[in-house]
């Protein structure tokens, strides 16, 4: 069958296997020259496929325990981060780092060493992973922390699935008093001014910014900043305060078909940027809102990678270091005005220290974008590559499903020893995804 990732790029024809238990997934491994596994296929590319063996993890999707002095739940890979929140927001607990949908595995979060709005203060998903059970080349399944198996345990997370199967893991969950979050909005009028925000607001636990990527001008970078702290039951009114853990009812919108390729193009997108940005700067100031307006927004809109129509999308997401941050990022959204290529979402965070083997965050500014897949902005995704390398950034490999093995061992100095450990440990026969090849990692 041919398979994709969230951003329906590219279609790859693979043999896709569902095991019940771990001996059926020891001997899939056995048996194949190759394998990756899969979680809910939110990667936005090929990381998650495997040209002849791809294995979901969609059955291993336990919970298996919960410690209520420390918030440590022990789960299976193939849980859902929505089904965590389901289950224990309603008693005080809530993702101590959690990626803009709810609809990812813990397996894939840890693959991705996923960030949030919070890295810049909190850091990655793996501050808050106190070990990982992995199956590794031989089928034996290896234990690894920050304690025992380190060098497994550093490179499973952010390795992208190419260290092993990562079949279980304990992890942390914060204590929260509400379901809402205390939202303040600000409105920036460039990048400068968007960026001088994020520093003042440094100590704010949550922060993101929508931009617009078609200012130009004095409005390049133009932004609005959303900051966040978890609400405390004293923050909210006398009929949230009596049920400080519901949520409020909304309806789920279903895109049922794939809409025309071209409905995203410098008009639609530059219209709804103007109206996204002066509806947002009206609303400057605090407001209380649930937990999934906040961190999950798009996840309301079932289907929504159908609007960039039948040839999918590409996502383009990169750190830039702080010193170069404001220079670098001023040059890639300048080359995408210059293109008359908007991206329909565009995400501006602030990222804080991270030392790691292979994890994508480093201390600077991130820029996600995505954009409708064509020949243009394929050739426009190449320049913004460039920009990247010549700002000192890197590249999110979750995200990424078109860049060369040129551009990515050329941005990140981590590649060579990460490709050694593989061909160390064996992994690098054993555990392959379309994206690896691509790669050459």
């Amino acid at each position: 069958m041919k398979i994709s990732g969230w951003g329906r790029y590219p279609l790859i024809e693979t043999r896709l296997y569902f095991p019940r238990d771990v001996e059926t997934l020891r001997g899939l491994l056995n048996s194949r020259h190759s394998v990756i596994a899969r979680g809910n296929g939110r990667a936005y590319g090929d990381s998650a496929i495997n040209p002849f063996s791809t294995i979901s993890m969609k059955y291993f999707n336990r919970m298996l325990s919960f410690e209520t002095q420390t918030g440590q739940l022990v789960a299976e890979a193939g849980v859902l981060l929505s089904d965590v929140i389901k289950t224990f927001l309603p008693r005080g607990w809530f993702p101590m780092v959690t990626p803009g949908t709810k609809f990812v595995t813990l397996g894939g979060m840890i693959a991705a060493d996923v960030h949030g709005k919070n890295h810049h203060k909190e850091g990655s998903f793996r501050t808050c992973v106190d070990w990982i059970d992995v199956l590794d080349a031989n089928g034996e399944i290896i234990r690894c922390s920050r304690d025992m198996n380190i060098d497994l345990f550093e490179h499973t997370l952010g390795g992208m699935g190419l260290t092993g199967i990562i079949l279980r893991a304990a992890l942390r969950l914060r204590h929260v008093e509400t379901s809402w979050i205390r939202q303040t909005t600000v409105p920036a009028q460039n990048l400068g001014a968007a960026m001088e925000v994020f520093e003042k607001y440094k100590d704010t636990t949550y922060s993101v910014a929508w931009i617009d990527c078609l200012g130009r001008g004095k409005n390049l970078g133009r932004s609005l900043i959303m900051l966040g702290e978890h609400a405390s039951i004293s923050d909210l009114p006398a009929e949230h305060a009596s049920k400080p853990f519901a949520q409020p009812q909304k309806r789920q919108i279903r895109l049922p078909v794939t809409l025309p390729s071209g409905i995203l193009n410098r008009v639609s997108v530059s219209l709804f940027n103007q109206f996204y940005y002066k509806n947002g700067a009206r609303k400057n100031g605090d407001h209380l809102v649930d937990c999934d307006s906040y961190f999950y927004p798009l996840d309301a809109v079932l289907g929504w990678n159908r609007i960039y129509g039948r040839s999918g999308f590409a996502q383009f997401q990169c750190v830039l270091p702080l010193d170069s941050s404001e220079k670098g990022i001023c040059a890639l959204l300048d080359a995408i005005s210059v293109a008359g290529a908007g991206s329909f979402l565009a995400v501006l965070k602030r990222l804080g220290p991270q030392d790691s083997k292979f994890s994508f965050p480093m201390e600077g500014y991130t820029l996600a974008l995505d954009f409708p897949i064509s020949r243009k902005n394929l050739r426009l995704l190449h320049r913004l590559d460039d920009i990247t390398i010549e700002n000192g950034g890197r590249f999110y490999l979750a995200k990424d499903s078109r860049m060369s093995a040129h551009t990515l061992h050329t941005s990140d100095a981590r590649v060579e020893k990460f490709v050694q450990n593989r061909d160390e440990n064996g992994w690098r026969t054993r555990f392959i995804s379309s994206q690896a090849e691509r790669l050459s990692i």
